[in-house]
């Protein structure tokens, strides 16, 4: 009896437990899913502060103390003087009414490093937003962008965000340090300047789709495909079905019109390019993409926000998404995974640029 006792005992704690835990997973998932809940946080770094304290970091180490003492006293000099000179600006403007034009321009730096279906445009949607929502005439966007492209549609969302900047009279730099290719040029294009490292891959102005086919080895092992549709190209190509001719020219035909739109988009945003010639699916480094047209100087994302960082203030911006329970305990395993079967399911459905 008293081992019965024991037993129960362990079994009610044993549950206490399992209810605790599945108690606290509920309410987190019911906390990271409440309506009206914050999708994210905007972050916001002052790159210019960054790039002074550097710069005094060093010249302590290689000026003397009387000559570091000097250079403080005058930098105090001219940041008091300059001080004055906004505090009588901004008072002209208040009694115009104009506080909003006082504001000194600002360069704001974006980041996309673009993954195959380009999801982080989820965040640069909600960057590009907030810097709409305060920006003034003279305000400038750097993006250093940072892909070899993916799906058409995905790159097509990123494109028409940045157009957005256009559209409200926003400049809008492109820097391109290591690549940006495919898609990845089709978000540079819409930049009224595109910057390149020398090295940096450029161009691949091209639509590819492929897939494995496994009919003959389904028929080897006397295994059969059966595959159900409305409509006579719901489905074209197929990895296990028998694909025909008329399936392949439809689809050769889907990649011809998909390339058409990928050129048009080009030829509105940079018409001095000759498609003819760099539109044929090729890549290049930047000094023959400047050569070509395709971008517009050589350099370095670095060798802008320095020099920037001399006449203004810059800020990055960057949108940190919140992660839900499931998605911080899928990691990065459940990314790499993720990535891995969009990669095989979609290759086959929907062209990639």
């Amino acid at each position: 009896m008293e081992f019965l006792f024991d037993y129960g005992l362990f079994l009610a704690k044993i549950a206490t437990v399992v209810i605790a835990i599945a108690g606290i997973l509920v309410l987190a998932k019911g906390l990271s899913g409440r309506h009206g809940a914050p999708k994210g946080e905007l972050e916001v770094t002052d790159l210019t502060e960054q790039y002074k304290h550097t710069v005094h970091q060093l010249e302590s180490h290689l000026f003397d103390k009387p000559l570091l003492k000097a250079r403080e006293k005058a930098e105090k000099k001219a940041d008091k003087e300059k001080d004055k000179a906004r505090q009588n600006e901004i008072k002209k403007a208040a009694k115009e009414g104009d506080l909003d034009h006082a504001r000194e321009s600002r360069l704001f730096v974006l980041d996309f490093h673009g993954s195959l279906d380009a999801r982080e445009v989820t965040s640069l949607r909600e960057e590009i937003s907030a810097i709409l929502a305060v920006a003034v005439e003279g305000d400038e966007v750097l993006l250093r962008l940072e892909t070899g492209g993916g799906m058409v549609h995905g790159y097509g969302l990123a494109s028409s965000q940045l157009d957005r900047l256009k559209a409200a009279g926003i400049k809008l730099t492109v820097a391109v340090d290591k690549v940006a290719a495919s898609g990845g040029y089709m978000m540079a294009c819409v930049a009224d300047k595109i910057i390149s490292a020398p090295f940096a891959v450029v161009g691949s102005i091209g639509v590819i789709a492929q897939l494995p086919n496994f009919n003959k080895v389904l028929k080897k092992n006397d295994i059969e495909f059966e595959q159900v549709t409305a409509g006579e190209f719901k489905r074209t190509l197929t990895m296990f079905g028998e694909n025909t001719d008329k399936a392949r020219e439809k689809f050769q035909s889907e990649i011809e019109e998909t390339h058409g739109l990928f050129k048009d988009f080009i030829a509105v945003h940079r018409p001095e390019l000759d498609l003819e010639k760099v539109a044929t699916g090729e890549h290049w480094f930047g000094q023959k993409a400047k050569e070509l047209g395709l971008v517009d100087e050589l350099g370095t994302s670095d060798d802008f926000i320095v020099r920037a960082c001399k006449e203004r203030e810059v800020l990055g911006i960057h949108f940190i998404k919140h992660k839900k329970l499931a998605e911080k305990l899928a990691g990065v395993t459940g990314d790499a995974a993720d990535n891995l079967l969009l990669k095989w399911m979609s290759r086959g459905q929907r062209p990639f640029m």
